[in-house]
């Protein structure tokens, strides 16, 4: 039963809660975490860790999201970002940094929007697939639902492995439109973009999403896509939320709705399981195992990885939503000084110095399905939680 709360005559709201909110609850059993797997499979595609990244320049060059799936988890590359538009984006990043460092948030914005009018290039994207095919692990590319059926066709040619078809939000009704006055959109037929043709008619698994409710959850697998989102990225940066849009997702609370969603699509199909996504305000070990409790199957990581030395965006984090051109949504956000960063693995993997949680995410994880009794991922699903006070 919902829990409803009167905010005024006659207008009630929902009561939802944060990962903030809850807390895991302890079992009688425990195991060694050596005994834990935190593997996840995406369609025909095993990883080792349930980890993805957040689509942004930021984190994700191709050369980051080679070293990260060694690793085991998946980097998604911003289909529509600067590695699409610019054959010089490291220099591009550097300059875009110093004027965030020196020139403050407002500016740093505009030039990522003037970075961003430059028109998308086919060979450059084309190139930076290639270089993460050759290195030997998956390959995944995210496009905005209004660019999805015009760039897609190269990006299967190229040897993508899955597509992320990605906005803040996707509604239940209107997944997209080729129709945009928006500059960055490519020239298209006009036809509003019906994502359960688009992906029958694709020989790649889709994700899509975000979304932050039962309804549109269950709307997206009914499409046909191997995973759904949940979410809009880490409020870490983001302004969707609030200043611009006045739009929350609670995570805890959207993580448990899509999860229902999946369990009544399982049951609506006889068995075709869709995986829950979480892309929200996951910081730190902690944020990812409630995730996971909370019943996503994996998660998407932002502000976490800015520690990684490999990083492109130099300690600083940026949504893939601030640069739109009129209405951007996030903020550029120094995260992590020269000092402070480290290799990729040790921000997987450890060892870690941080009490916090903010290295050694796939340990943390591990540990906190071992103190709970839980082997793997699925089983984890189960665990009890409790609501603060």
């Amino acid at each position: 039963m919902r829990d409803l709360v009167e905010i005024g005559m006659g207008r009630t709201a929902r009561r939802t809660y944060e990962l903030d909110d809850v807390d895991i609850v302890p079992s009688r059993r425990t195991r060694s975490s050596k005994q834990v797997s935190v593997a996840w499979q995406l369609d025909a595609y095993r990883f080792e860790i349930p980890f993805l990244t957040h689509p942004t320049d930021a984190l994700v060059s191709p050369e980051f999201a080679i070293e990260l799936g060694k690793q085991g988890g998946l980097g998604v590359i911003n289909g529509e970002g600067l590695w699409a538009r610019h054959a010089d984006v490291e220099a591009k990043i550097q300059q875009l940094t110093d004027v965030a460092e020196k020139e403050g948030t407002e500016a740093a914005v505009a030039l990522l929007q003037q970075l961003h009018a430059a028109p998308m290039q086919p060979d450059l994207l084309a190139a930076a697939v290639a270089q993460v095919r050759a290195a030997g692990v998956t390959t995944a590319v995210r496009v905005s639902p209004q660019n999805a059926r015009a760039l897609t066709p190269a990006l299967v040619q190229a040897g993508i492995d899955l597509l992320v078809v990605h906005g803040t939000i996707i509604s239940a009704e209107h997944v997209g439109s080729a129709v945009s006055s928006d500059p960055q959109a490519i020239a298209s037929d006009g036809e509003p973009l019906n994502l359960k043709t688009f992906i029958a008619e694709l020989d790649v698994p889709v994700v899509a999403g975000g979304v932050s409710d039962h309804r549109t959850a269950l709307h997206l697998m009914r499409t046909g896509a191997a995973g759904v989102i949940v979410g809009y990225g880490s409020m870490q940066g983001s302004t969707s939320t609030g200043e611009v849009l006045g739009i929350g997702v609670p995570m805890a609370t959207a993580i448990a709705d899509a999860a229902a969603a999946r369990r009544d699509y399982l049951d609506e199909t006889g068995g075709r399981y869709v995986h829950v996504i979480a892309d929200g305000d996951i910081l730190t070990s902690g944020h990812v195992a409630k995730a996971i409790a909370c019943g996503a199957d994996a998660v998407m990581l932002g502000v976490p990885l800015t520690l990684a030395a490999e990083s492109p965006g130099n300690g600083w984090y940026w949504p893939s939503a601030a640069a739109h051109p009129s209405v951007p949504r996030g903020a550029l956000l120094p995260y992590a000084i020269e000092e402070e960063r480290v290799p990729l693995t040790q921000v997987l993997d450890g060892p870690s110095n941080d009490p916090f949680g903010s290295l050694n995410l796939v340990g943390g994880l591990r540990r906190s399905m071992a103190k709970t009794g839980y082997c793997d991922l699925k089983e984890f699903q189960r665990v009890g939680l409790n609501v603060r006070a």
